[in-house]
């Protein structure tokens, strides 16, 4: 390793990457962020119907990755994937913006064109479901060889490997930021024509930029990839079925692969390489998926407990989005603030605060706990947890406050408040410093707790706690008001916004998120991280 200030930049290709990554996710925001109010307002459904839709889609794009990942990490080379996935993407971008430009002339009026929506949106979670994890990988792989090394004692790499992180979610959210303050209003101002056009070609421009830059990528060659890919398959499905009905277990006998993948995870340790603690990097061994399937159950517990923050992190584009609209909005007297733009404060506070992250918060949690790192990865999630608690409290004070002001309005006056839109900033705000802490940790502590050969498996689950988390939103939707609707009552969600209860709904996801907290902290008690597990052997 060079010098301290060498260790500490990234490559040209990883720059270029990250890059790749904001205008991916302005493409994306650019008609997710919005998505809400182009159902209620144009396909004509109700709020509680709009929010549904919007939940499942996220939670359907969200999941992808977990079916993908698997094929991605054994089968597939991650360039590939990164092309062919994106071609998916554009596409269902571009299907997306024809709907928009074909309902200007006819409205919709039947079932058919909603499902050719409907169909456009489920081919950009298939693009974005192979895109994401296999983007973030490989932007990973761009990384020293040095950092995949588990038992390496160097900090420096450490120290690389997290700048990246947080340089990769920073790219992330200027996208995500730039996406929905600018496409928002394109939306709302020059028609959903334009607004769904723009993000189209972001992304084409993004894959242009992808295709220019493969003279300097790092590509690393994938030992898990076998050439006779679908009889390897059929091979562990006999091999599989075999131990099933026999009821034994064969051990491998190829010790060269087990020496191989140990020497490219490890380092030199003492260890009995011919145990059944060895782990074949073959894919057409059957040790290989069982090894798999252990580290992900592993992860299992953290990971749940991981879908309240998810699940709060659905109602910026869906119901807080709906309040706004509710609001005072104003700016001077001809200029109207679009509601979907505040979810920009999130992607704000989280790109202006997170370079005090390293600077002054490090630096103070490294003088209390005199601990050189300052917080581990799993504290610094459960801190964005339990800031996320206090974003859905004050959520609740807020909207109480919006149906008292509403209330006694009365029913004949306008459904518009004389309470400004900005009263909802405090919790957009809350919302993105809990992001600067849970979403990085997140990403940190499913990368280190995968082996090299399942790097694209992590990332795909870290995105889906996200997707879980949409559909366990939708469900929790459908369950509410199911019960608040029953004996003639407005439910929760009413289209009335001045008869909902969504003050209650959200008491209600402040107090499931503290009991999940209660959880993990108890989890994170007794969970020991795959650094420790190795160092342990290597002792």
């Amino acid at each position: 390793m060079a010098g301290g200030g060498r260790a500490q930049r990234l490559s040209r290709s990883c720059i270029l990457l990250i890059v790749i990554a904001g205008m991916e996710r302005f493409a994306f925001k650019g008609v997710a962020s919005n998505l809400v109010t182009y159902l209620t307002d144009v396909v004509k459904m109700s709020n509680s119907s709009a929010a549904k839709t919007v939940n499942s889609w996220c939670g359907f794009t969200s999941m992808l990755p977990l079916l993908v990942a698997p094929l991605a990490d054994s089968f597939w080379d991650r360039y590939s994937t990164i092309l062919i996935s994106s071609f998916l993407y554009v596409l269902g971008l571009g299907a997306v913006a024809s709907t928009a430009l074909l309902w200007t002339w006819s409205p919709p009026s039947n079932t058919s064109s909603s499902a050719f929506l409907f169909w456009s949106l489920c081919l950009i979670s298939l693009g974005q479901g192979a895109y994401n994890p296999s983007l973030q990988a490989f932007g990973a792989d761009q990384l020293d060889h040095d950092e995949e090394l588990p038992c390496s004692k160097n900090d420096k790499s450490s120290k690389k490997k997290s700048l990246f992180f947080q340089l990769w979610y920073f790219g992330v959210c200027s996208g995500s930021l730039l996406g929905v303050l600018l496409m928002s209003y394109i939306q709302d101002t020059f028609g959903w024509v334009l607004g769904f056009a723009i993000p189209m070609f972001a992304m084409v421009i993004s894959v242009a930029f992808f295709t220019f830059g493969s003279r300097i990528y790092a590509y690393k060659p994938d030992r898990t990839i076998d050439s006779k890919r679908f009889p390897n398959i059929l091979q562990v499905i006999k091999v599989t079925a075999s131990k099933l009905t026999k009821g034994r277990i064969t051990l491998p006998n190829d010790k060269s692969d087990v020496v191989e993948q140990e020497l490219q995870e490890k380092p030199l340790c003492d260890q009995k390489l011919g145990s059944n603690e060895g782990l074949n990097g073959n894919p057409k061994n059957d040790t290989y998926l069982l090894e798999n399937a252990k580290i992900i159950l592993r992860l299992l517990p953290i990971w749940a407990m991981l879908l309240m923050f998810a699940v709060i992190f659905q109602q910026p584009p869906t119901f807080f989005t709906k309040q706004g609209m509710t609001m005072k909005r104003n700016i001077g007297r001809n200029f109207k603030i679009p509601p979907a733009t505040l979810q920009s404060a999130i992607t704000l506070s989280i790109i202006l605060l997170m370079p005090l992250y390293d600077k002054v918060l490090i630096p103070i949690t490294q003088m209390v706990t005199r601990n050189k790192e300052g917080i581990s990865v799993m504290q610094r999630m459960g801190v964005g947890m339990f800031l996320s608690i206090i974003a859905m409290i004050i959520a609740a004070v807020v909207e109480m406050k919006r149906l008292k002001i509403s209330r006694k309005m009365g029913v004949l006056e306008s459904e518009t408040v004389p309470l400004s839109i900005f009263w909802l900033l405090p919790q957009y705000v809350l919302l993105g410093i809990s992001d600067i802490f849970t979403v990085v940790g997140m990403q940190e502590f499913f990368y280190n707790e995968v082996p090299v050969r399942m790097r694209t498996m992590g990332f795909a689950l870290y995105t889906s706690v996200f997707g879980v988390g949409s559909f366990l939103s939708a469900l929790m939707i459908s369950v509410i008001e199911a019960f608040t609707s029953s004996e003639g009552k407005q439910s929760w969600f009413s289209d009335d916004m001045r008869e909902d209860g969504l003050d209650k709904y959200y008491w209600l996801l402040a107090l499931a998120s503290a009991l999940s907290l209660l959880l993990y902290a108890i989890l994170c008690k007794c969970y020991k991280s795959r650094s420790e597990l190795e160092n342990s052997n290597c002792k």
